[in-house]
């Protein structure tokens, strides 16, 4: 029991690093997106559904909902704060029609975890108590790890995976990797469950990544290397070189 104990507790750290560098991972995405005050063609749905996930699962390791599960509050109360920022950005600038979506779903998030809180709180006690808030812990953990689903389906499509992050992929394959784990030695399916769906999900996107990366940016490099008549620019300049010869 010493050692089950032990690795419980080690798995859980590694969880809780490996989540914070998922939660940090989209940093770059969103340098980028405040620099072109634009959110093109990322997804705001990931950054919503993650914060609801975050939400509800921090609710969940509180000592009074589900004993020993701790560092699973920690880590998901520190995501929350960072994923409600997120959020917030990807509305300053996205399209109105997104705009309207997004801010709709924020209000839903907020609308759902409050419930959730409310209903265990004063309806429920105990084992009851621990069963509803990890249910719908585990739902939302596994919306949250399907969210990207949206953005593979356009890696399949645009054979590019300009808009799939490497870093939040890997995240998601480290991360959930590390929370099947703990929730495998802690006996708790509702850990366990949605983390083997993450890690699933993680290990599917690193193997898009690993077949589409070298056509990252090639329609745009394309693009701009070629003039309007098709023909790239050394080409061109090459063109026009010998018509002067000629002359």
């Amino acid at each position: 029991m010493g050692v089950v104990h032990t690795l419980h507790f080690v798995f859980g750290i590694f969880g809780n690093a490996f989540a914070l560098f998922l939660f940090l991972a989209p940093i770059i995405t969103f340098k980028r997106v405040i620099q072109n005050r634009s959110t093109e063609q990322f997804s705001g749905l990931p950054y919503v559904m993650t914060l609801l996930n975050c939400l509800l699962s921090a609710w969940y390791g509180l000592p009074f909902v589900s004993p020993n599960n701790l560092l699973v509050s920690t880590i998901n109360g520190t995501g929350a704060v960072i994923e409600t920022i997120y959020v917030l950005i990807f509305i300053a600038f996205a399209p109105t029609k997104e705009k309207k979506k997004i801010s709709a779903l924020f209000l839903l998030v907020l609308t759902v975890f409050a419930a959730v809180a409310l209903v265990s709180m004063l309806a429920l006690h105990g084992s009851k108590r621990k069963l509803f808030c990890g249910i719908a812990a585990t739902i939302f953990s596994i919306i949250m790890y399907g969210s990207p689903l949206s953005i593979i389906r356009l890696v399949i499509k645009t054979k590019s995976v300009e808009f799939m992050p490497f870093f939040l992929s890997l995240f998601v394959f480290l991360c959930g990797a590390s929370w099947f784990a703990f929730g495998l030695l802690g006996k708790d399916p509702f850990v366990a469950i949605p983390n083997g769906f993450g890690f699933g999900l993680g290990t599917v996107q690193l193997i898009l990544y690993a077949i589409y990366c070298e056509k990252k940016g090639f329609t745009r490099k394309s693009t701009l290397l070629t003039t309007g008549n098709g023909k790239s620019h050394q080409e061109e300049k090459q063109s026009n070189k010998s018509k002067l010869e000629q002359v």
